[in-house]
Parts: structure tokens; sequence; C-alpha cells
């Protein structure tokens, strides 16, 4: 099914959040790929994330030989691994070999190869466990990311020691990292500690460092915001899009998309508690925000600004997404996941 002649990088964002939701979901994932084998990119440099799209169409909707001929092309139309989206496709590639059959060592290789992002790329832990989870190997993720764990720490260690104090003997100082990069160390530990809750494994020192480090987090922002949050959401290449571009609103809107995802659930939980009912969240661009600071001659860091922003698209009925769904429903943030298996978990971490 043609989605239009000209593909922008705006709207690989929006069918990543609602591609899933449409009438054939696997025919925008065809289109997707054909856009990039004719020449259809606004911005041939997307030619990576749209197939990365279409691969994860395919994945959800149990056609995997697609999704790996997508994932393959995926990977070869980024110019460098570098590029953390590059390492992410790659991830795809092997998580589908895993569910695929047959080519375990294949894909166990490619997670391999992409280990020692775990200490240099905030994205990767996320990733690298999911795929290694799509293998049945999630204890295998929690000694890959305890061991980079052990190896950023040590490293922290090491240059906090005073001179003459053995290393062994100095305590690194953790701090959440400023608010626009609450760093590698920060990300690594939360999906450590989401890899041990799931295997009912035992809370260890590392565990209570990730939760007084997501609190820190939190009490930066609720100071931030200094009350209700604004119920913005921002679907995921939105987000990316958000903390590249405002830096500053980590704070407000969280680290990585899970912590987004799962702040809007839990503060939608307390409003429910407070007795609010036909609770929504506001689906947000970076476009509109940064559109509307523009006019009004502010900034998107502004709490005004954002504010008078949710206030605008409270107004539009298409800007809102209805909560909760139901249990077996399709998850309000466009994950494609059941909102059983997506985020109503959230609002019990």
């Amino acid at each position: 099914m043609p989605t239009k002649n000209v593909i922008t990088s705006a709207d690989i964002a929006d069918l990543r959040r609602t591609a899933l939701g449409t009438a054939n979901p696997l025919g925008v994932a065809a289109d997707l790929a054909d856009a990039v084998e004719t020449g259809r990119l606004a911005e041939p440099g997307d030619a990576g994330d749209a197939l990365t799209l279409a691969a994860e169409i395919a994945e959800v909707r149990a056609r995997l030989d697609a999704a790996l001929r997508y994932a393959d092309r995926a990977v070869a139309a980024y110019p460098t691994t570098d590029d953390p989206s590059a390492g992410f496709a790659r991830a795809l590639r092997a998580r589908i070999l895993f569910r695929v059959g047959g080519r375990d060592d294949e894909a166990l290789a490619e997670l391999t190869a992409l280990r020692p992002l775990l200490t240099e790329q905030p994205e990767a832990p996320s990733y690298v466990s999911a795929a290694l989870d799509a293998g049945n190997l999630s204890r295998t993720a929690d000694e890959w990311l305890s061991e980079a764990a052990e190896t950023l720490l040590g490293q922290r260690a090491t240059s906090t020691a005073e001179p003459g104090q053995t290393v062994a003997a100095a305590e690194p100082t953790v701090e959440v990292g400023p608010p626009e990069a609450p760093g590698v160390l920060f990300f690594l530990l939360q999906q450590r500690h989401r890899v041990r809750r799931n295997l009912n494994l035992p809370h260890d020192r590392h565990d209570d460092l990730a939760d007084r480090l997501e609190n820190q987090l939190l009490r930066r922002a609720a100071e931030n915001q200094g009350g209700e949050s604004d119920l913005l959401f921002f679907p995921r290449a939105e987000f990316d899009r958000l903390l590249s571009e405002q830096p500053g609103l980590t704070d407000t809107y969280g680290p990585d998309w899970d912590a987004h995802r799962a702040r809007l659930e839990r503060e939608l939980v307390r409003l429910t508690n407070t007795g609010r009912a036909g609770l929504s969240v506001l689906s947000a661009t970076v476009d509109g925000l940064t559109g509307l600071a523009g006019r009004r001659g502010g900034e998107p860091t502004d709490p005004k600004i954002r504010t008078d922003y949710a206030g605008e698209l409270a107004a539009r009925p298409d800007a809102k997404i209805s909560w909760p769904p139901e249990r077996n429903d399709a998850c309000w943030c466009g994950s494609g996941l059941k909102y059983k298996k997506c985020c109503l978990p959230r609002s019990r971490g």
C-alpha cells in the first residue's frame, strides 16, 4: 500500500507510531523498502531507518522471512557501524535470526560483535539485551551487562582514587550526570536492573545504585516541572530527536524512551487515583513544540511554553491518545505490543 510519493524523515517518524494501527502494516513495510529502492526518500541518509522500521513491522506481524530481508538491507544501508542506529539494526537482525530458528550461532556472533558498545553507547544495553532475550539468553544478558558495569565502575574508581590509594579501596562517586547527558553508566545500570528483575534475581549493590540514580533523576524532574505532568507524549523517533536537539529536557521527559513512557504511565495512574477520568496523553512533535516556542519568542525548555503547547494539543481530538486501553488491546504508546505486555507494567516500576 503506497504511503506517498516522497517519504520524509517526519513521515518515517509518524509511521513508526501509526503503521501497526493501519489496515495493512505489511503494505507500509513494503512501501518503505520500495521507497529506498526507487529513490523516493527525501533524505537518502534515511534508508537505514526506513528499512529498520520495515523489518520491525514485519517482525511484529510474524513475517520473519520478510523481516530478515529488510534487516539485511538496513544493516548494509548504514555508512558506518559507529552510528547508534546501525547497532540497533544489527541487534534487530540478530533478534530475527533467533526467531527464524536454526541460526542461533550467527545471531550470537552478531551480538558478540556489538558487545563493546555496552560501555560506549547509551542505547546499546537495551537493544542488545532485548535481542539476547529473543534467544532465551537473558542470563547471558545479565552476565554481559554486569561485566560492562564493572568495567565502567572500575574506570570511575581508578579516576577518582587518591594518590597512593588502592583501586579496590576507592569508592567511585557516581552521579546521574548533567541534564543533557545522564551517561552510559546510568542507562547500563537501569537495563541491567530490568533484566535481573525479569529473571527474579536477588537485588545486589548495582541494583541499589540503579535505584538511587533513578530516584535522583526523578527528583530533578519533579523540581524542574514544579507540579503536574503536562502529559506530552513523544513517539520514539520524535523523542530521540527531542533529546538530540533539546538535551536540557532530559530531566523533564526522561533519559530514554522507556523512562518517558514509564513516567507518563505512572502519572496517569496517579491522576486516576485522585478521581480523574477520561484521561489522554497528547501526541507531541518536536516541530510543534519548537514552532510554538518560536511564535511566542520563548524556548522549548520553558515550562510555560510546554504548558501552552499541551493546551493547544488538548484542543485537537486527533492529538489525543485515550488512556487506558484494554489489557489485550494495542498499547497506547504505539509499540505494537499488547498493553499488558508493554506500558501497563511500567506503572509498577
